[in-house]
């Protein structure tokens, strides 16, 4: 098992620790309802030390982006991010990463946890340009500081505008007595706020300075329910290496303006339409959809699963993802979550379902 450089502070806060992607994490400290809240409502800091950070740089760093990715990288400009995914070669997903425009002819890959190894090889596989890349994932520390009071509550900690920070872009300046760290508007919670990349020896004081300005202590337990109520995809549960973007509803990072990775291919599922979609459901009923759950129709029949689920916190109801055949994909169409020997009536709902 890795540590992240705070693994002792977790400890010592008394977070329960979990494996999670080869790392020792903390998935709760006070409970998951209880840090969600505090995220929906107030300020929370999350240690995703774990994910990955690839940096691509020279002449030919764009190149070997675009032949990798499915978003169009050339729109970037210096302090601009973008969601994007890395298909593979027989329609499913690599990993979905953001794609960070440090400066010129220099890019911050930040890719899953799990995937680190995974996607290092794939992009070095496909470096037939001679782009120059780093691994930096084992030199570097991630914090995401987020919720509605984040801004206000961080503001002292950096002499610049944090509130100037638009979605999907980033500053790169002073943060909690360090210079030069990445502040990234990136959040993967919908309740605003932003991220600071920064290098291992620094990220203890910024933690303390973060928790001390108010933010509190958040685990991995919340940041899954934070997502899913926004409808965020999740890897492994939502996409993986089976399911295509297009079925996953990413056709908006999907550009067809350029080639890369099965581009042809995806295009033309594009233009035959897909067999199935990924939908979001909200149960009609009390009751907890999990993953692996079967969907089935009203005659019992199986008709998909759910790739992720839970109770809302939010909401109060059971909120879910999973693929369905695109006659059952129409928001208010109507289905069925088997919960041990109950089908538990669904429908199915637009995206986001915590709309705030």
């Amino acid at each position: 098992m890795k540590n992240t450089a705070l693994t002792a502070t977790h400890e010592a806060l008394g977070a329960k620790m979990v494996p999670f992607a080869g790392y020792n994490m903390p998935v709760q400290y006070d409970g998951v309802n209880i840090e969600h809240e505090a995220v929906r409502t107030d300020c929370g800091v999350f240690d995703v030390s774990h994910m990955g950070e690839f940096l691509i740089s020279g002449p030919h760093a764009l190149d070997l982006i675009q032949s990798v990715s499915s978003n169009d990288a050339s729109k970037l400009t210096v302090g601009k991010a973008q969601y994007s995914c890395l298909p593979n070669d027989t329609g499913g997903i690599v990993d979905d990463l953001i794609i960070y425009k440090i400066k010129e002819e220099q890019y911050l890959l930040v890719v899953n946890a799990s995937n680190i190894e995974k996607d290092w090889n794939w992009i070095s596989s496909k470096n037939t340009v001679g782009a120059e890349m780093r691994d930096l994932s084992e030199d570097y520390s991630l914090l995401a500081i987020q919720g509605p009071n984040a801004v206000q509550k961080m503001q002292a900690l950096s002499s610049l505008d944090l509130s100037a920070i638009k979605f999907y872009n980033f500053e790169v300046g002073d943060f909690a007595g360090i210079e030069h760290v990445i502040i990234s508007a990136t959040g993967y919670t919908g309740s605003g706020g932003f991220e600071i990349y920064c290098k291992n020896n620094e990220v203890k004081q910024i933690w303390d300075k973060v928790v001390d300005a108010g933010a509190k202590p958040i685990g991995l337990a919340a940041r899954d329910t934070l997502r899913l109520e926004m409808g965020y995809c999740l890897y492994g549960n939502d996409i993986d290496e089976t399911t295509s973007p297009l079925e996953a509803g990413l056709g908006w990072v999907t550009k067809f303006t350029k080639k890369f990775t099965n581009s042809e291919a995806l295009e033309d599922q594009k233009r035959r339409g897909v067999d199935r979609k990924l939908v979001a459901f909200e149960l009609d009923e009390r009751g907890i959809p999990r993953q692996g759950y079967d969907i089935v129709d009203g005659q019992g029949k199986k008709i998909g699963e759910v790739t992720s689920g839970t109770m809302s916190p939010m909401l109060n109801k059971g909120i879910g993802l999973g693929y369905v055949p695109t006659v059952f994909a129409d928001v208010n169409s109507k289905i069925n979550i088997q919960i041990r020997k109950n089908a538990v009536p669904a429908t199915v709902v637009k995206l986001p379902f915590y709309k705030g």
